[in-house]
């Protein structure tokens, strides 16, 4: 797979005239934009798709579902009738749930989201009752018994998934990547992008070291192209 190809912009804005800015930019050039509810909302699932599409992007939409079996098959139904090519789930909302979704993702592929990457070890076990670097691998089973075809984790936790082969045919979306060169924000459990390709992530989810790059980096295509080579120069740790 291409270097950029591996990276998914997070666009976490419901700000629709710069997203088309962004579809046409550097849309075709990344794996895929990831968009949250907020733009869904603002201006509909599909039009956002649609739009996106004509410049041959790909859609992540990340509503993170968590529901009833029936809710879940609904809202992924409709969800997946827009366009959308990957979409989220919260992991915790159980297997039956997981299975629904599942059963109603058409072509589109059912990510679950683990413990979000702005939760601290000790937030983690206050929430959870274990860290991250037990639950995470416990969701990543119940993903799998249920179908989904990845799973949302910190790139703290990936090398747990990789060192499992039970976990081999699922794909590894990593949040919480940071260039040394960006602030770490919100994230708590971060990464540089060859850190988490060489522990084994699939793809990069990156926002706002790419939306919004320090100016000694440059533009968005700036950023990517220097993400990208940072990716290329990673070698898999043994």
């Amino acid at each position: 797979m291409d270097a950029e190809k591996r990276i998914i912009v997070a666009y976490d804005s419901s700000d629709f005239g710069r997203f088309l800015a962004c579809a046409e930019e550097f849309g075709s050039r990344v794996g895929f934009l990831k968009i949250r509810f907020s733009l869904a909302a603002q201006t509909g699932l599909q039009p956002v798709v649609s739009h996106a599409k004509k410049h041959d992007a790909r859609i992540v939409y990340d509503p993170k579902f968590a529901d009833i079996p029936n809710s879940m098959a609904e809202d992924v139904s409709a969800a997946v009738g827009c366009g959308v090519d990957m979409l989220t789930i919260h992991t915790s909302c159980g297997k039956d749930s997981i299975r629904a979704a599942v059963k109603n993702r058409g072509t589109a592929k059912i990510l679950g989201v683990t413990v979000l990457t702005s939760i601290d070890t000790d937030e983690c076990v206050s929430i959870f009752g274990v860290q991250a670097r037990y639950m995470v691998p416990k969701f990543a089973e119940t993903l799998r018994d249920a179908g989904a075809d990845g799973i949302v984790c910190s790139p703290q936790e990936v090398r747990l998934i990789r060192d499992r082969n039970e976990f081999d045919g699922m794909l590894v979306v990593t949040p919480g990547v940071r260039p040394e060169w960006a602030a770490t924000n919100d994230q708590k459990r971060v990464m540089t992008p060859g850190e988490a390709i060489a522990v084994g992530a699939d793809y990069l989810v990156i926002g706002r070291p790419i939306l919004k790059p320090p100016p000694e980096i440059g533009t968005p295509l700036n950023a990517i192209e220097r993400i990208a080579e940072e990716i290329r120069l990673a070698r898999p740790k043994p």
